[in-house]
């Protein structure tokens, strides 16, 4: 049986570093079932969701070992379910005419989703939420006719004041010179 672990990745904004993460899970044979890569509160960091399917808490505490030996990873923690707030979003184009345009807008407005494009005969819908809200929206749309789909990977952050900013004795951020 396989557990769902979610890890924050605080990394140095440089070339290369997803390059180095992605390849180190390959070369261990984790599947990453989602990634996310985006900015920080500061230039110079980036911060890298992933979720992996992994066998047990060992896995995952071996991934997070080989992850810290990565120069460029600054702090690593793991988001755990109910501790942590995760959304997805999706984009999906749905084929839509006059007769079944108003039964698509309502399913838009019963997942709380954005039209963010119309044509004659498509629509562009914007979804976000958790995993299970984003893939039940899109049984309720695929019988309309999906024309293309494009889904983000999950982004995290823990519930409550701390940060994966917060420093600790793992924490490999330079200090700011005075």
């Amino acid at each position: 049986m396989s557990i769902v672990t979610t890890l924050s990745v605080l990394v140095q904004d440089k070339p290369g570093v997803l390059a180095r993460i992605a390849g180190l899970f390959a070369r261990r044979g984790f599947n990453i079932e989602s990634l996310s890569v985006g900015p920080t509160e500061r230039e110079d960091q980036s911060r890298i969701t992933i979720v992996a399917l992994t066998e047990d808490a060992q896995t995952t505490e071996q991934i997070t070992k080989q992850l810290n030996k990565l120069v460029e990873v600054i702090k690593i923690s793991e988001l755990e379910k109910g501790k942590s707030v995760r959304r997805e979003l999706i984009l999906v184009k749905v084929k839509t005419d006059e007769s079944n345009r108003r039964d698509v807008l309502a399913i838009v407005e019963m997942f709380r989703g954005k039209v963010v494009d119309v044509s004659a005969d498509t629509l562009i819908i914007e979804v976000t939420g958790k995993y299970g809200k984003v893939h039940a929206f899109l049984d309720m749309i695929a019988p309309f006719g999906i024309k293309e789909l494009v889904q983000s990977g999950s982004v995290a952050l823990a519930r409550g004041g701390s940060s994966i900013t917060d420093r600790s004795r793992y924490d490999r951020t330079p200090k700011a010179k005075a």
